[in-house]
């Protein structure tokens, strides 16, 4: 049974950081990119950042360019998501997502993603 568990999210003051994690399991984690969403209320989920299965490749969306950072440890199944210069337009739900693949691509949409996790609430005051 495939869980993917996501921890680190909490209330931050605007301009500050956090870094969120995704411990996966039931998985051979090298063989899945992984990716973040997030889904603030009243709006529909949205792709936050990417990392293909080595780490090599990364992609992230526009608005958090610069910002954000994906990274991962293959030994410890663990994905993570480093967050500075946090803006209150950053509050939302952010979900880890796995999708199985043998590139190294960084899918950007949910329907491309097999997994998700229950998500970790981010709140970002001003």
């Amino acid at each position: 049974q495939v869980q993917l568990v996501e921890s680190g999210g909490g209330l931050v003051q605007a301009g500050g950081s956090l870094r969120l994690s995704c411990a996966a399991s039931g998985l051979t984690f090298s063989r899945y990119a992984m990716g973040w969403f997030r889904q603030a209320p009243g709006k529909e989920r949205e792709f936050v950042a990417a990392i293909s299965w080595s780490g090599g490749n990364t992609d992230y969306a526009d608005s958090v360019k610069g910002r954000f950072s994906i990274s991962r440890d293959n030994s410890k199944n663990t994905v993570f998501l480093q967050m500075n210069s946090l803006k209150s337009e950053d509050t939302a739900v952010y979900y880890c997502a796995a999708t199985h693949t043998f590139s190294l691509a960084t899918p950007s949409t949910e329907y491309e993603y097999d997994y998700w996790g229950q998500g970790t609430q981010v709140t970002v005051s001003s």
